[in-house]
């Protein structure tokens, strides 16, 4: 193993936190989840090269994005799964919890609110809001659904760190400017449509049909590799090649499927 031998840790500096890229960012959410797994399997120690393959990622690049936190395990024995999940917890500003607010309780919001992984993960949702006079009033998972005329004074009390909208496109814009202007940061949207916010707000977009567009891409480009590499073994001699309306499936001569031939799908999800 390639570990570094562990130093004590004592919060997050600003600088670090600035030079980490996003890309180990998204990748360091990813590790966090495994480790929140094996913690809860009371696994106690964690290699490199488990984690990675946990994470689906290469132990190389793991123990470089690991590396942007400073040392954090001990060479030949491994990481404190518990340390090493409080310490990304505290690069991600987890450590305090956040207070979630969500508009929009229909039924992805509904679905939204009721996932317990939030709340295990630090998010707590503390509000819950509409304008439909049939939603006003009822109650999802123990929140009160409230008129989203009160958002503006219910932010003040609530102290939310985060907004979720779920809301339809073409009222998206209206209630982002509503919790821009009572004073949220930090605004997750399911809307399909690009917000305008100002450039102390963060604003991050999640578009459902883009994620499966790219699913759709990877499988047609593991789908056309796939036909390539039959080709190729065609071409050698190895193998017959037979068209089919899918893809073209390599066979050997016996005429039974070759290996290696049939196409994968691999991609990114969304992960609440």
């Amino acid at each position: 193993m390639t570990e570094q031998h562990e130093t004590p840790q004592t919060g997050v500096s600003k600088a670090l936190q600035k030079d980490i890229p996003q890309a180990t960012v998204a990748r360091l959410a990813t590790y966090l989840r495994v480790l929140a797994v094996l913690a809860d399997d009371a696994v106690a120690i964690v290699s490199s090269e488990e984690l990675a393959v946990a994470a689906g990622v290469g132990s190389a690049k793991l123990r470089k994005d690991l590396s942007f936190l400073g040392p954090n395990g001990v060479r030949g024995v491994g990481y404190d799964v518990i340390k090493l999940r409080d310490r990304i917890e505290d690069v991600l500003g987890l450590s305090e919890g956040h207070r979630v607010v969500l508009v929009g309780a229909g039924n992805l919001g509904r679905a939204l609110v009721g996932y317990g992984g939030f709340r295990r993960r630090g998010f707590a949702m503390v509000g819950l809001f509409d304008n439909d006079p049939a939603v006003i009033g009822t109650q999802v998972c123990g929140l009160v659904v409230r008129d989203v005329a009160e958002l503006t004074g219910a932010v003040a009390a609530l102290e939310p760190t985060i907004a979720v909208l779920t809301v339809p496109d073409k009222a998206a814009q209206g209630v982002c400017d509503l919790l821009v202007d009572a004073g949220v940061q930090c605004v997750l949207s399911f809307s399909a449509l690009a917000l305008n916010a100002p450039d102390t707000v963060e604003v991050r977009r999640v578009d459902l049909a883009v994620e499966m567009q790219l699913l759709s891409f990877e499988r047609a480009r593991s789908a056309e590799s796939a036909a390539e590499e039959a080709m190729s073994a065609a071409a050698a001699g190895d193998v017959s090649v037979v068209s089919t309306p899918i893809r073209r499936v390599a066979t050997i001569q016996t005429g039974r499927p070759a290996a290696g031939t049939e196409t994968t799908s691999k991609g990114a999800v969304v992960q609440p």
